[in-house]
């Protein structure tokens, strides 16, 4: 598959080196310069290349920048895409970072309003997970304790594809419903940075309840900034105390 990622970040970074093990034909961008990315393309052979041509004759484009980056990304950067490119959304929203914007403050989606901004149809994934699960949890197909993300998109086609692109990632995938219901994996979720396999999963994620997401999401976030980030199981860990009562184990 060929695959275009605008952003190298601690999501978007570890991507590329997944897919690149898979055997897909990555190229990549960033905002500070294409030339920092020398090293991820000597370790992985992915292409860096510029914001304009990362977009070019690929079947899929994952976008993995700060949620208030997408502001910034030219309204025609996907004007002259395939109508089969998959758009993937790994974003998240966290007002301290990003600022209070309306529409998600008003309850809007987040991949609702990433989607307006870009104009295009986009499959939300990866943003329920913290980047050290990302790289360090991924098992092979069929084990039992296989960590799944959630899925949520318009398009069923679309969402198959990135399920595979997810099990070639080292993880189980659930389709949790249409762009409106991925609200039930954005921070604040039972389901976000939890880690729940497959069966956990199923039954946690109707659980979430829209009203709790921002307040749950300001706990998490207090806690990530006052301990380490390196310890991302304790992140994982104290997610789940929050999230306890709309967890199945």
């Amino acid at each position: 598959m060929k695959i275009g990622i605008i952003g190298a970040g601690q999501i978007g970074g570890t991507l590329i080196r997944q897919y690149t093990r898979a055997g897909h034909n990555v190229k990549m961008t960033n905002s500070s310069g294409i030339e920092k990315l020398q090293s991820l393309v000597s370790e992985t052979g992915a292409v860096a290349t510029t914001l304009n041509e990362v977009v070019n004759d690929v079947d899929v484009i994952v976008v993995s920048i700060p949620m208030i980056a997408i502001l910034d990304l030219p309204r025609n950067l996907f004007k002259n895409i395939s109508t089969n490119t998959v758009i993937i959304d790994t974003c998240n929203y966290y007002p301290i970072r990003d600022g209070k914007i309306k529409d998600l403050e008003a309850g809007m989606p987040e991949s609702i309003w990433v989607s307006n901004q870009l104009q295009q149809p986009v499959i939300k994934v990866y943003n329920s997970i913290f980047s050290g699960s990302l790289v360090s949890s991924d098992l092979p197909k069929g084990t039992a304790s296989r960590i799944a993300l959630p899925i949520s998109g318009d398009d069923k086609q679309a969402k198959e594809l990135v399920s595979t692109l997810v099990n070639d990632s080292g993880f189980d995938s659930l389709d949790c419903g249409s762009l409106q219901d991925s609200w039930r994996q954005q921070p604040g979720s039972p389901v976000y940075c939890t880690d729940l396999t497959l069966s956990q999963l199923k039954k946690s994620i109707g659980k979430a309840r829209k009203e709790l997401l921002a307040e749950r999401r300001e706990l998490g976030l207090k806690y990530i900034l006052t301990h380490d980030p390196e310890q991302w199981r304790d992140n994982v860990e104290y997610n789940r105390k929050i999230y306890e009562s709309d967890l199945d184990s």
